[in-house]
């Protein structure tokens, strides 16, 4: 049994869960790890969040707090030892949006509709402490796509491109309508929620991966949505998200549509980033079969009209992932240390 194994079978132990049957649940792209535990017929999930490999479950705790508080549904904490970094959580169960709507995509409208209500719930509560996603962050976060993306893709560091997309970024930040900052989940997306349709109102949307919570713009988790990286969404679902969010809002919806762009460019900037850095540096080569829908959506963002100069200068410094360049980033897998 190694160490770590070795504390989890003791920290079960302590909170009466040791004799519990235990399964592992998948994963995710950080060092988190997951298993599904069931004690005499009542479930629970585990998590493993590893503190010497940057893992931190206090924000998890915090923020699901909040979440909690204003009548969302995060996973209760059943159990929490901070300083190794393990959580009992409440089992949600198995209606995950990505599972329900491969078995059943006429349900797409009423699910995404029941997120969309979730997402105006949240952002009329009152804000907690959590890290600023404001327009200099977010900036930053793009150019993950030419420090990974582009790097990876040409073997070529280009800091002068670096600073180009920032400052491209912070300018289509710049000519944005005013917007009141609200808490951005960050991975708000179908492999994220689940439905649990035995509660009421916004209560049925189960949330997970909330750890990263931010402060920023109210389309972020909107277009996270929308504009997903491992599924697409009909254009009459996405249309009905952005009219539920407008009319209960009162946002300008001209310029509400630009900021969705906006702000959706700039995440598919930064997933492309991540998406390369994964296979690069972490060795999970799959994330590379996402990069083309990313891509797409980043294509669909820019072809808003406000958005050319964004576009131009992103033409300039991204290379399109053609078969040869998504094979290059593939065999490159765990290749590259650092930046």
């Amino acid at each position: 049994m190694t160490d770590r194994a070795a504390k989890i079978a003791a920290f079960l132990d302590g909170i009466g869960w040791g004799t519990a049957t235990r399964r592992n649940l998948a994963g995710d792209a950080s060092n988190r790890r997951y298993e599904r535990l069931d004690l005499n017929g009542t479930p629970a999930v585990l998590m493993d969040a590893p503190p010497d490999k940057g893992e931190d479950v206090r924000p998890f705790i915090r923020i699901g707090g909040h979440l909690k508080a204003i009548g969302l549904s995060p996973p209760e904490i059943l159990a929490q030892d901070e300083e190794l970094g393990f959580l009992l959580l409440e089992d949600l169960g198995d209606g995950l949006y990505a599972r329900l709507l491969v078995a059943d995509p006429s349900q797409e409208l009423p699910l995404y509709l029941a997120a969309t209500d979730a997402l105006i719930d949240l952002h009329a509560a009152p804000l907690p402490s959590a890290p600023d996603y404001g327009p200099e962050t977010m900036s930053d976060f793009a150019c993950l796509a030419t420090d990974w993306y582009a790097f990876g893709a040409t073997g070529n560091r280009d800091t002068a491109a670096t600073q180009t997309l920032r400052a491209a970024m912070l300018t289509a930040f710049g000519a944005l309508p005013p917007w009141s900052p609200v808490l951005v989940l960050r991975d708000y997306h179908a492999e994220n929620l689940l439905w649990l349709p035995a509660r009421q109102g916004s209560a049925r949307v189960g949330l997970l991966d909330f750890q990263d919570a931010g402060i920023g713009h109210p389309a972020y988790d909107l277009m996270s949505l929308a504009r997903d990286a491992r599924r697409e969404v009909s254009p009459a679902t996405f249309a009905a998200m952005m009219a539920r969010y407008v009319d209960a809002t009162g946002y300008d919806a001209e310029g509400f549509a630009r900021a969705c762009a906006t702000v959706s460019a700039q995440r598919n900037l930064r997933i492309l980033g991540v998406f390369a850095r994964l296979s690069l540096h972490f060795g999970k080569a799959h994330y590379v079969d996402l990069i083309p829908r990313v891509w797409r959506n980043l294509q669909t963002d820019l072809s808003h009209p406000e958005l050319s100069e964004l576009a131009r200068s992103i033409g300039q410094l991204l290379p399109e992932p053609t078969p040869e360049i998504l094979a290059t980033l593939k065999a490159k897998c765990g290749t590259i240390p650092t930046l």
